[in-house]
């Protein structure tokens, strides 16, 4: 079967734990391409994600869990959340006392010290909700607990989505728009290259992962993923710190010139 396309989560899939590439890893993505095959990665990362995969490794790239998709320089999907929906959302949020942020274009507005929560984040500006009129890519919080998403579901109208991802230092609730998916951006970017979703690898690890892993051609895991996403793959690899994407890419398709 020819593989046209390979679609790839980055923390915890393609990254090691140190969010790093490894020279193996690249070598792969790169021979990969050489054979014709698409690379794209499929991140909740918003721009973030060009610090840590390379522009030149990839042809593709969905950031924001679907909210931009990108050929190149051009944009192939642009879902955001308009101010006037987010908005009631986070001044609710912020009047229970919780910690919430509005992410859009690589800045974050929040209403807490972001770098005492992430010190690697210094793109930020604390705001009053009450009068921010920017739109979003997304919304999300650091470690909600139960009642706190209980809260967030409660308040959402039909047109968002709100999903719960694990990360190196615990985990973050995420409001989305509802067609702000990795799997519908890869759809669009797949139709620009004429490329059929059964023609695609997906790798993942997180229940963010789960929509692409089921409607690509093959989707695949790595082994470090928790078992309720090991169980909608066809597959499972090796785990982010072995190079388990990079490995199973070289093994059934570089040798295969492409095909599986």
């Amino acid at each position: 079967m020819p593989i046209k396309m390979i679609v790839t989560d980055l923390d915890g899939t393609l990254l090691r734990s140190d969010s790093t590439m490894s020279e193996y890893t690249q070598a792969v993505l790169s021979k990969c391409r050489r054979l014709g095959v698409k690379i794209v990665y499929a991140t909740g990362r918003g721009k973030s994600a060009e610090r840590v995969a390379p522009t030149e490794f990839f042809d593709g790239k969905i950031t924001s869990n679907g909210a931009i998709g990108r050929i190149g320089d051009d944009i192939v999907c642009y879902r955001l959340i308009p101010c006037q929906v987010a908005r009631p959302i986070l001044v609710a949020c912020d009047r229970r006392g919780m910690k919430i942020l509005s992410h859009i274009d690589g800045m974050h507005y929040s209403n807490f010290i972001v770098s005492d929560q992430w010190p690697q984040i210094s793109n930020y500006k604390i705001v009053d909700f009450l009068h921010h009129d920017m739109d979003a890519e997304k919304l999300y919080m650091p470690n909600p607990m139960l009642d706190e998403r209980k809260f967030i579901e409660q308040l959402l109208p039909d047109d968002l989505y709100f999903i719960v991802i694990s990360y190196e230092d615990g985990f973050l609730g995420q409001i989305m728009h509802r067609d702000a998916t990795k799997a519908k951006a890869i759809y669009e970017i797949a139709q620009r290259w004429g490329i059929s979703q059964s023609e695609i690898v997906a790798f993942g690890n997180d229940y963010n992962d789960i929509e692409m892993l089921q409607e690509c051609g093959i989707g695949i895991v790595v082994s470090n993923a928790a078992d309720e996403i090991k169980n909608v793959a066809d597959f499972v690899c090796d785990t982010n710190d072995n190079d388990g994407v990079a490995k199973w890419i070289e093994e059934n398709l570089c040798k295969g010139g492409g095909n599986y």
